[in-house]
């Protein structure tokens, strides 16, 4: 899977995109509301682990994510 971060603007808040290997899109969420997007495709085990990456992840840059 892949995850990219994209800025928000003024009002429009950070969004997060998962992406399997195909780069079809699996799940656009909030940056700060991740958990019930993760549940939804079978992450919600690995909540914190997926929280922390988005904390760490810079803007614009695709990033493999191996969980």
């Amino acid at each position: 899977m892949y995850i990219i971060k994209i800025q928000g603007k003024v009002k429009i808040p950070d969004y997060i995109q998962i992406r399997d290997d195909q780069f079809t899109l699996l799940s656009y969420f909030r940056a700060d509301r991740p958990e019930d997007a993760l549940r939804k495709i079978g992450l919600g085990d690995r909540e914190a682990a997926v929280k922390k990456i988005i904390e760490s992840l810079p803007y614009g840059k695709i990033q493999k994510m191996e969980l």
